[in-house]
């Protein structure tokens, strides 16, 4: 993979040098207790890992589960490196790729004390995969390769696929797929919406609503010797400012979602040696989403105009200076195989070179459509960091084409209420994902048959497509038929449209050790094997 990952940011690289700025030290011992306190920038709209998509779930409500595997913390973007949480080994395909057998740990128990099982990984992979109606499942359409997920014995899970697909260990991996307890979803199949109860390295302590969640440590976790943590304290703050001044502060040791370089600057500035940065391309990306069961958006030449708007190219170096964006690209993330070129970006609707071009051909478009006087309401989630940001410059875009657009920011609860409805015109949703893993990734953007697209569209062509291209081993197959769904969600019925992909940022207090940036914020957050070096 080519994407990019660094302890500093390269064009700082001296001052950080200077400032003794390093990775973390792999050789040293680590230490026992303390408590890490961390900020983030929202709360969970609910406390379901199944349901949720948000890191707002996943920074506070992590420590408290096991999965079943997951990515090796010390290398997170590695393929090769998927390791077992709860289950005893990573199992070889068998049948032609179509089978994996996982053995269960017989020595986990649930915080409550009872003990975790093959029926409750069943119970939470069937949960997943197959929701039963009234369910909620995010996560549904990137497994859908998955046949069936049996449980012969009390530590045994096998999971057949329809066919064989490199797309399945990655999504199987994914932070989200907690693994619940199946008494309490067989006593309420909605119990973890509002309530946390796992096996993970941290036992839930205390909620503030608005104020903080915190976790102690878990005597009992499977992982022995871990964590070295006492506790930690998952402090809510919803503005960069209070967040940046946190960490300043030392009332907080990271956000980990990510900060503009501004705010890393800023920090190294004033705290030299005490503050450690580590970047890294973020498997990230804004979407507009037009609601197509709404007027004027189930036309497409109205939704074409819109994306036609919008000059990336230019907006990109502006951008990246004052948020988390920074890079221009399709709906594979950039630089990957499988994703486009700038040469074939800069051929689809919305990237043209020729921004003057494009929103001519936008304005022709509205007054075809008869909507030259188009006002609607964007719908964006009341965080700074990009989506405020993001969403003012993108209101600044259509007016060029003479769309008047009003910007409606909630909270995250409210906000995915509103989408969940399909009460808006058009929302800015994201698509964020752990593991790299396009195959699976893109299935934001199949319409309905995704769990987290709101965008209210179907499309039986880009099913077939994204099944076509999931059955398939040779990469280069795999891309042209990428191609081919690209253009018809970002072109020719420009279902969605992206902004620009995000650039992640860590500066955190240099006594917290253990921890390794990834390409997602979603990865690395259980913190059973972070440490205080004070």
């Amino acid at each position: 993979m080519k994407w990019k990952k660094s302890v500093f940011a390269l064009p700082l690289a001296a001052a950080f040098a200077a400032a003794g700025l390093t990775a973390p030290a792999d050789a040293q011992t680590p230490k026992r207790g303390g408590v890490l306190k961390f900020v983030v920038p929202d709360e969970p709209p609910s406390f379901d890992g199944h349901r949720e998509t948000t890191f707002a779930l996943i920074h506070p409500i992590a420590p408290f589960y096991s999965v079943l595997i997951r990515p090796n913390p010390q290398d997170p973007d590695n393929p090769a490196k998927f390791e077992c949480d709860v289950c005893t080994e990573m199992p070889s395909p068998a049948d032609g790729g179509k089978t994996f057998t996982f053995k269960i740990r017989k020595d986990i128990k649930f915080h409550d004390g009872s003990p975790l099982t093959s029926a409750d990984v069943l119970a939470t992979f069937q949960r997943i995969i197959f929701p039963k109606e009234g369910i909620s499942s995010a996560r549904q359409a990137q497994l859908s390769m998955v046949e069936s997920v049996t449980a012969p014995d009390a530590d045994t899970v096998v999971f057949k696929l329809k066919h064989p697909s490199g797309a399945f260990i990655p999504a199987l991996a994914a932070p989200f797929h907690f693994i619940y307890s199946k008494a309490k979803l067989d006593a309420d199949p909605r119990w973890y919406e509002q309530n946390i109860m796992g096996s993970g390295p941290f036992v839930f302590d205390v909620r503030e609503a608005g104020a903080r969640i915190t976790g102690k440590r878990y005597d009992g976790y499977h992982h022995k010797g871990q964590p070295y943590l006492d506790g930690f304290e998952a402090i809510f703050a919803k503005t960069q400012t209070l967040r940046v001044q946190a960490i300043r502060g030392d009332q907080a040791a990271a956000e980990f979602r990510g900060l503009p370089p501004k705010s890393r600057d800023d920090l190294v500035a004033a705290l030299g040696k005490d503050i450690t940065v580590q970047e890294s391309d973020w498997n990230c990306l804004l979407i507009t989403s037009p609601n197509h069961e709404r007027k004027p958006f189930d036309d497409a030449r109205v939704r074409r105009a819109l994306t036609l708007a919008v000059d990336r190219w230019g907006g990109a170096e502006a951008l990246s200076k004052i948020a988390i964006v920074k890079t221009v690209g399709g709906i594979v993330f950039p630089n990957h195989p499988l994703a486009a070129t700038k040469e074939e970006l800069q051929q689809m609707a919305g990237y043209w070179p020729d921004i003057k071009k494009s929103r001519a051909e936008a304005r022709r478009l509205l007054k075809e459509a008869g909507q030259e006087n188009l006002k609607f309401t964007l719908a964006n989630r009341a965080v700074d960091q990009p989506y405020t940001i993001v969403g003012t410059w993108l209101i600044d875009q259509w007016k060029q084409i003479g769309v008047e657009v009003t910007q409606k920011a909630e909270a995250t609860g409210p906000f995915y209420a509103q989408l969940r409805s399909g009460n808006f015109d058009v929302a800015l949703d994201f698509n964020c994902q752990s593991v790299v893993n396009p195959l699976s990734d893109t299935s934001k953007f199949l319409g309905v048959a995704a769990g987290d697209q709101y965008g209210r569209y179907k499309s039986q062509k880009l099913e077939d497509l994204h099944a076509k291209m999931n059955q398939i081993a040779d990469v280069g197959e795999q891309r042209k038929i990428m191609r081919q769904f690209e253009k018809i969600v970002l072109d020719e019925e420009a279902h969605n449209s992206i902004s620009l992909w995000w650039y992640r940022i860590i500066p955190h207090r240099s006594y917290m050790k253990g921890w390794k940036i990834s390409s997602s914020h979603y990865i690395n957050n259980q913190l059973d094997v972070v440490w205080i070096d004070k």
